[in-house]
């Protein structure tokens, strides 16, 4: 069995949502969506997990988590700032970050096996995690063989109003081809639709998207080094492009020098897009508990 990662990506600023929703409690017990994430990982075999933050509250989060996860599985902290990029494409007038890919070669110094990469603000389901150590016990770590979890978008909309999200194209042995990023996707009459050219479009309901669950070897960051020095000579000057992960998995499966395996699940996403979707998180969470799915307390 090879040693498995878990990298969650926490340094995003929330700003349709109005806070720092990573550390919401959704349960009453004070957990947050991240400890759902890392109690799950941890069932499935992973023995370390990275968080990706920014410096501003890495004290916090440090203080959250090292009481709670001691003994239970290896932690590290890294810190995306905009400033992490080479001196010769330092923009001062940047605020907004660099992007998931940049977040995620944040990373590359102390990651050295198989890993997974997941949202901080994004419940996943134990079954996304299972299926994705599954895929990352039997990858040999040198290879460009990765995968990502596969979500029916009908069970990945808020009722709060209008999502994103990467619709996946497969072959017939269930590789992605590409991924589509649609957006102001709803539930309306019934019907999925996204906008398009200032068009109305549907999708169907069990089409597959990707919320940025990926499993990957090692040999991303050497790709997605040059990825993102290439990146930056166009676009360090200008103050909101990012540098996106689904681009970069775009980029190599083009060029062919990767392959991703979509692993579907038929679990539910939660997550807090809006404020509003709290309520329902943490009502969905209390069921879960109620059923046993989860214990009463993650970490007593």
């Amino acid at each position: 069995m090879n040693v498995m990662t878990l990298v969650i990506l926490a340094a995003g600023m929330g700003s349709r949502y109005g806070g720092l929703k990573q550390l919401d409690a959704i349960s009453n017990k004070n957990e947050s969506i991240i400890d759902f994430s890392i109690y799950d990982a941890i069932k499935c075999g992973f023995k370390k997990v990275v968080f990706v933050v920014r410096q501003d509250f890495l004290e916090t989060i440090k203080a959250l988590y090292l009481p709670k996860l001691q003994d239970k599985i290896k932690v590290a902290f890294v810190c995306q700032e905009v400033t992490n990029i080479p001196e010769e494409f330092k923009n001062n007038n940047r605020v907004k970050p660099w992007g998931t890919a940049h977040a995620l070669l944040t990373v590359k110094n102390v990651v050295d096996d198989n890993f997974c990469v997941i949202n901080a603000d994004d419940f996943y389901g134990a079954n996304a995690f299972l299926k994705m150590a599954e895929f990352l016990n039997k990858t040999t770590p040198l290879s460009g063989e990765y995968a990502m979890v596969g979500f029916k978008i009908q069970n990945t909309l808020s009722e709060n109003g209008s999502v994103s999200r990467g619709e996946c194209y497969l072959d017939a042995n269930n590789y992605l081809k590409k991924i589509v990023e649609r957006t102001n996707i709803s539930l309306i009459d019934n019907r999925i639709i996204y906008t398009e050219n200032n068009q109305e479009k549907e999708i169907q309901k069990n089409s597959l998207v990707s919320m940025n669950f990926w499993g990957f070897t090692p040999t991303i960051f050497r790709e997605m080094d040059a990825l993102f020095y290439q990146f930056l000579k166009e676009n360090y000057q200008t103050d909101k492009k990012e540098f996106y992960l689904p681009s970069v998995v775009n980029h190599l499966l083009e060029t062919k020098k990767a392959t991703v395996k979509v692993l579907e699940t038929n679990s539910n996403w939660l997550g807090v897009t809006y404020k509003e979707d709290k309520t329902a998180v943490i009502s969905k969470i209390t069921e879960l508990k109620k059923d046993g799915v989860y214990p009463e307390s993650l970490w007593s």
